[in-house]
């Protein structure tokens, strides 16, 4: 059998998509190809926009049509940070795919799929357990992070620069990774992008998670701070994030609220800790999933 993946994996601090994408190539090994050839069984196509080598969903619907292939689309990105374009793009190719998978129900709605795809949520990398913290005495001050690779707007830096400039409780908040030139960082720390060897030894290091991103499809920023061991505090217009994080933090819909609930989860801190240690998908069983479906169409 041979596998054509539309992307190839790149190294250095990117998102979940790239992460996954890693493991299923790694898992595959000689299975795998970059070349859309036409001994190619299956097509993995993880964008359907056009990729390094111009080749686009069109091209993979033509090679399916001619020699028989079918092809496995796993949605992510579904154009919610900006990207209309991609939005319809999605809805109008995941009708001639064999088997669609969508990392939440929420990006599934959101394309308004009448196809019965797979839902099969994201999970963090092993490494991120592996320091995970146990402390349940916060902090003091009280240190709350967060992190993205994306500079999108969308991704809260409002939200983000109005919190430290409320900031009552004089917690230390962090930033990791890259930062919209639009908001400065007045009132927060700021550490570059890292890749996942360091920043698996950073977050458990604080005590509160806090994302501000809006209409993710699939957030891994938020399962890789619960795998270090952080309870979440999470915007209500965060997609799949609510999915993902309702049982492991605070839902807050603005500054106010935030700030409540961030109180909340400091005077209650072992609840919410002894929450979110509860947290436990795996990386290894997401991939299983997805073999089974590349490999025996199940």
């Amino acid at each position: 059998m041979k596998i054509f993946f539309n992307q190839k994996p790149v190294s250095g601090p990117w998102g979940g998509g790239n992460k996954l994408l890693s493991s299923l190539v790694s898992s595959l090994a000689d299975k795998v190809t970059f070349d859309l050839t036409d001994d190619v069984d299956i097509i993995f196509c993880m964008d359907p926009r056009p990729n390094h080598q111009g080749l686009w969903y069109q091209d993979y619907l033509n090679h399916k049509t001619k020699y028989g292939s079918k092809i496995v689309q796993r949605v992510g990105d579904v154009g919610t940070h900006g990207k209309p374009q991609l939005t319809q793009l999605i809805r109008d190719s995941v009708v001639y795919s064999d088997f669609c998978i969508f990392p939440s129900q929420w990006a599934s709605d959101y394309i308004d799929d009448q196809m019965n795809s797979i839902i099969i949520p994201n999970a963090p990398l092993d490494c991120f357990y592996e320091d995970r913290t146990r402390r349940i005495i916060p902090n003091q001050p009280v240190r709350v992070v967060t992190h993205h690779w994306s500079d999108n707007i969308r991704k809260g830096f409002d939200l983000y620069s109005e919190f430290a400039r409320t900031n009552p409780f004089d917690v230390e908040f962090t930033y990791i990774g890259r930062y919209s030139s639009d908001y400065n960082l007045q009132g927060i720390n700021y550490i570059p992008p890292k890749d996942k060897s360091e920043l698996k030894s950073i977050l458990p290091t604080y005590d509160i998670y806090l994302t501000a991103s809006e209409e993710e499809a699939g957030a891994n920023h938020v399962l890789e701070a619960m795998a270090s061991g952080l309870p979440v505090l999470y915007r209500d217009s965060g997609g799949s994030i609510v999915e993902y994080c309702s049982d492991y933090g605070l839902e807050y819909d603005s500054i106010d609220s935030l700030i409540r609930q961030l109180s909340k989860c400091i005077e209650d801190y072992e609840k919410y800790k002894m929450k979110v240690l509860n947290y436990n998908e795996r990386i290894e069983n997401v991939i299983e999933r997805y073999l089974g479906i590349i490999l025996h169409g199940r």
